[in-house]
């Protein structure tokens, strides 16, 4: 008589074995593991270097941190300043726009934007008013690229009317909405409170007012999330029919982030559950008509992502997923990551040391790193199977020494089914894709020589 495990026993075996700390690999090598060998005069060097043979071409990517938040949400992993007072709208933009004109020195020419975006904190405690402002300023400099992407990041319950109005005249076309979850009882141990009819009726207005394309952040793996409060929060999402959806596992760094112990570790669900919540919900949004892509990612076949994906021209940066693939993106602001693709360089973490060292007419540059031969290589590898699912080293420039452990590391995944062995390569099964950020560990050399002493990664499921 034989037996066999039904699918779900199998799943929660991959599960238990698998559930390690790991990176999500919006970099490679990941942040903890830069070796700093880059001071600002080699940063600056590398960012006109990148810039004159890419500009004319690609264009570049900004990215704008705005700290400020009214509330502590106390989930988030994000860079944060707390506070009430919006008098410091207007004095932190113009440090902002202080830093932009530093970059614009190096540059000899306008910057082709292609894609910018708008991140926090929360862009909308800025008011309009002064968002227009900083906008206008930062554009008057650079040239918009055609079929740019302008995106805002944006919270339900603050932002406005005057908001949607004055970012879509200035050329934004997307938002993204930080819902999170739509249970009252998940909202108040989070302390994140937007209720459905604010998600709602901040949605149907950015549609009005002219806006193509909605996102929604949800998470799955937060305090007192049940498979039954899971389904609600989806249903409630396919109903408004966001072109995008970014459905992604929640990351307890307590030790990182001090807030995050504001709730008892035994109210977040298991390892299990966790996963069941993010399978449900994606078959819910499977059934709706969304695909998958990328890693924790949705999209209506209508949206640029879904686009890109069937194009192989898929992308993965500081900022996530992006249909827009530039070697150059220029981070502004508090803890803002840059990439020049042969160095990554980040802005110091607090408000008040930012606004000093701009202040000084200093850079405001905490570390960075200068990628070598081996790091570039395997970084191609870690992008193609985040973005692609695959990955291959079929031409010379593609393979390097580290490539031989990669697959020795890899033999038991592929007999767990989670991955197959091409000529030159490999690609995940659909019962690997939930588990890349595994197979990725694989081929990060500077991870494997140099194991972590203490907690640096949230868990990979």
């Amino acid at each position: 008589m034989y037996f066999c495990c039904t699918l779900e026993t199998r799943t929660n075996k991959l599960v238990q074995k698998y559930n390690v700390a790991g990176p999500r690999y919006t970099s490679y090598p990941t942040v903890p593991y830069w070796q700093e060998n880059l001071d600002i005069k080699h940063w600056r060097k590398a960012v006109k270097k990148t810039f004159a043979l890419t500009n004319n071409q690609e264009g570049i990517s900004l990215y704008i941190h705005l700290p400020f938040c009214e509330s502590l949400c106390t989930y988030c992993g994000c860079n944060k300043h707390i506070t009430k007072n919006h008098a410091v709208e207007r004095p932190h933009l113009n440090f902002i726009l202080k830093e932009w004109q530093m970059y614009l020195t190096l540059l000899p020419q306008k910057p082709i934007i292609k894609e910018l975006h708008l991140g926090g904190g929360t862009p909308t405690f800025f008011s309009a008013e002064n968002l227009r402002y900083f906008i206008e300023n930062i554009l008057s400099n650079a040239t918009i690229a055609t079929h740019a992407e302008l995106s805002f990041e944006a919270h339900p319950a603050n932002t406005t009317s005057k908001h949607l109005e004055v970012l879509y005249e200035l050329g934004f076309s997307r938002i993204s909405l930080g819902v999170q979850d739509f249970n009252p009882i998940v909202q108040k141990a989070i302390h994140r409170f937007q209720s459905f009819e604010q998600t709602q009726d901040i949605t149907i207005k950015a549609r009005q007012v002219g806006f193509d394309a909605v996102n929604y952040d949800l998470i799955y793996g937060l305090p007192f999330q049940t498979v039954e409060s899971m389904v609600d929060t989806i249903n409630k999402t396919i109903q408004l029919k966001p072109e995008r959806i970014a459905f992604y596992s929640y990351a307890h760094i307590p030790w990182l982030k001090p807030s995050q112990r504001g709730y008892d570790e035994n109210d977040l669900p298991k390892a299990e559950v966790k996963r069941s919540l993010y399978e449900t919900g994606k078959a819910l949004l499977l059934n709706a008509g969304y695909i998958e892509i990328g890693m924790d990612h949705f999209a209506l076949t209508s949206d640029a992502l879904y686009i890109a994906m069937q194009e192989k021209k898929l992308h993965r940066n500081f900022m996530g997923y992006t249909a827009a693939h530039t070697k150059l993106m220029i981070g502004l602001g508090v803890s803002s990551i840059s990439d020049s693709w042969n160095a990554f360089a980040q802005n110091v973490k607090t408000v008040k040391a930012y606004e000093a060292l701009i202040g000084e007419n200093e850079w405001p540059f905490l570390k960075g790193h200068k990628l070598n031969k081996e790091d570039l290589i395997l970084r191609k590898h870690i992008l193609n199977l985040m973005c692609n699912f695959s990955t291959e080293w079929s031409k010379k420039e593609d393979y390097c020494e580290h490539i031989p452990i990669a697959l020795d590391k890899l033999k038991e995944a592929e007999v767990d089914g989670l991955l197959r062995f091409t000529k030159h390569g490999l690609e995940l099964t659909n019962m690997g894709i939930p588990f890349v950020r595994n197979i990725c560990m694989a081929f990060d050399a500077r991870l494997m020589r140099k194991a972590p002493q203490t907690k640096l990664f949230s868990s990979t499921v």
